[in-house]
């Protein structure tokens, strides 16, 4: 993919939408982690517009699932097509775009939980993968599985909430016998249920996080 001067991903040196690097994971006994950046434009009207649109998509494929259109994420945004466009040349660029910015709040909210206590900054990872796991259907139906996006991806929100467990667990707020991928499997089960509200599928998450007690 090619991507014009405005703004966008970048994955390490082979692709120009994203950044990937690693960073200083605080309070935890890894020093270091992978994480995943949008490259926004520079100019502070084109990243305001770069980011409604981000947020517009974000709504709109909520809603509408696979089939939202970009003219719908336009407008939602108060852009015209052509922006979003300029923004990102194809359907797939935009649909990548949403997919790691997922990814990059995981990562954030990693960071920004350790002032917490070790159990409440897990319950605030697992509240915000709640989300990305409800989003992640519609996004990830348009996208290439197999693609080195989409594997990186995989690595990094596993970096990102690892320590967060790690943490939790080293405070016996989690029990010692679990690792991330069983939890993620749990909230990802979760998350694809047809609940018949909000508040049902928040007992029942509340159900299964009493079952990773000590």
């Amino acid at each position: 993919m090619h991507h014009s001067s405005g703004g966008g991903l970048r994955f390490a040196s082979r692709s120009p939408y994203f950044s990937f690097r690693f960073r200083k994971t605080p309070n935890v006994s890894v020093d270091i982690a992978p994480t995943i950046t949008l490259q926004r434009p520079q100019r502070a009207d084109a990243r305001r517009n770069f980011d409604a649109l981000l947020e517009a998509g974000r709504a709109a494929f909520a809603e509408n699932g696979s089939e939202a259109s970009l003219e719908d994420v336009a407008r939602r945004a108060g852009v015209g097509i052509g922006t979003l466009y300029r923004n990102f040349p194809t359907r797939e660029a935009f649909l990548e775009a949403l997919y790691v910015e997922e990814i990059a709040a995981l990562v954030r909210v990693s960071d920004e939980s350790a002032s917490l206590e070790p159990g409440e900054a897990f319950r605030a990872w697992i509240d915000r993968f709640l989300e990305y796991a409800k989003n992640k259907k519609a996004l990830i139906e348009g996208l290439n599985r197999e693609s080195d996006t989409l594997k990186q991806c995989r690595v990094v929100m596993y970096a990102a909430g690892e320590p967060v467990l790690k943490r939790a667990q080293a405070a016996e707020a989690i029990r010692a016998d679990v690792d991330i991928q069983d939890v993620l499997f749990m909230v990802s089960g979760i998350a694809g249920v047809a609940f018949t509200d909000d508040a049902q599928r928040e007992r029942v998450l509340q159900l299964a996080l009493d079952g990773l007690r000590p």
